[in-house]
């Protein structure tokens, strides 16, 4: 099953441990967690979520510089980010944030500690994000459609990984690009990022090899990654 990928990012432990509870227990998402702006930018190259959840009011790095940051990097520009802001404060401050480039702002969810603000519901957080996925929305007519295509680039790109080694590397790199730069415009089309990024990046590295820029090993590594992406063991 392809996970949907959510990188939490809040300074409050108690939000971050309630928020990854609520969407533990549903099968489509899979989270992580970071305390602060540079623990996350740091991880969105890394992990590659596939939407951030993010605290507008932190410590050291803010929200909005977190968001402009991420924009700024191409590895991790498609990202959409949605802002988690306080209940009585969510209404005014929402138009700013879609300013910014935000996709989307909700409430922040109660923590399990007394508080004055009631946040949204943990239990309807599933729900809630679902609304930023394109193949949980508009496009969900076509995501089997969509699942059965990253089957079979899986097994097309599996069979170039093999073939890297036994025949001429033009033409296999040739074919990592073609499926990878389609597949990247795939991914974003409904709604997986993370998978837009790791496939636009492993096509990079197949044309900078073909150029005479970069090492076989980069477009193997980049290969794997999207791989283990699309067929988690």
């Amino acid at each position: 099953m392809i996970n949907f990928r959510v990188l939490i990012v809040d300074d409050d432990p108690d939000i971050r441990a309630g928020v990854g509870a609520a969407l533990k227990d549903d099968p489509f998402f899979v989270s992580r967690a970071c305390a602060g702006g540079r623990a996350a930018l740091a991880a969105a190259v890394e992990w590659r979520p596939d939407l951030i959840l993010l605290d507008e009011e932190m410590p050291g790095m803010n929200g909005t510089t977190v968001l402009k940051r991420l924009r700024a990097d191409r590895r991790t520009a498609p990202i959409p980010v949605v802002f988690m802001a306080a209940a009585r404060v969510r209404s005014r401050r929402a138009a700013r944030l879609m300013a910014c480039g935000a996709a989307g702002v909700i409430d922040k969810p109660c923590s399990d500690k007394p508080c004055i603000d009631k946040g949204c519901d943990p239990a309807t957080l599933g729900a809630t994000l679902r609304r930023f996925v394109a193949i949980e929305g508009v496009l969900s007519p076509a995501r089997e459609r969509f699942f059965r295509r990253l089957e079979a680039d899986a097994g097309a790109l599996s069979d170039c990984r093999r073939d890297l080694a036994q025949t001429r590397p033009e033409p296999v790199l040739m074919r990592i690009n073609q499926i990878a730069h389609s597949l990247a415009g795939a991914g974003g089309i409904y709604g997986f990022a993370g998978i837009s990024c790791d496939s636009a990046a492993l096509s990079d590295a197949a044309a900078s090899i073909l150029a005479g820029r970069a090492r076989p090993s980069e477009v193997e590594r980049a290969l794997d990654r999207l791989l283990e992406r699309i067929e988690p063991r």
